[in-house]
């Protein structure tokens, strides 16, 4: 999960349109940041993976091939909370598009 907050953060501070108080010319120097996009596929990716490592483990304890409980139990936890950000932001995202569609000009 840590990872999934820890990229979706590096996607608010690597576009300067939604870091807080860039304005014009106040992008960051160096390498041209990554597009927004990406970092948001790299999210989901590492949401799937973490998935993928809870099935793994729920599989493993069940199969009885030396997975404890509580190390299910911990990969089930992140896999759900990663989820659970994941589709936060996406509800944020589309939210945020309904009140753009909805202004007036």
């Amino acid at each position: 999960m840590l990872t999934v907050i820890s990229a979706m953060n590096g996607a608010v501070q690597a576009s300067p349109a939604l870091s807080a108080g860039a304005g014009p010319g106040q992008g960051s120097t160096g390498a041209a940041p990554a597009p927004f996009a990406d970092l948001l596929t790299d999210a989901v990716g590492q949401v799937n993976q973490l998935e993928d490592q809870a099935r793994a483990a729920v599989s493993g304890l069940m199969t009885g091939s030396g997975v404890d409980v509580h190390q299910a139990m911990i990969a089930t936890q992140k896999a759900s909370m990663a989820f659970e950000l994941a589709l936060a932001v996406r509800n944020k995202a589309v939210q945020a598009y309904q009140q753009v569609i909805g202004m007036q000009f």
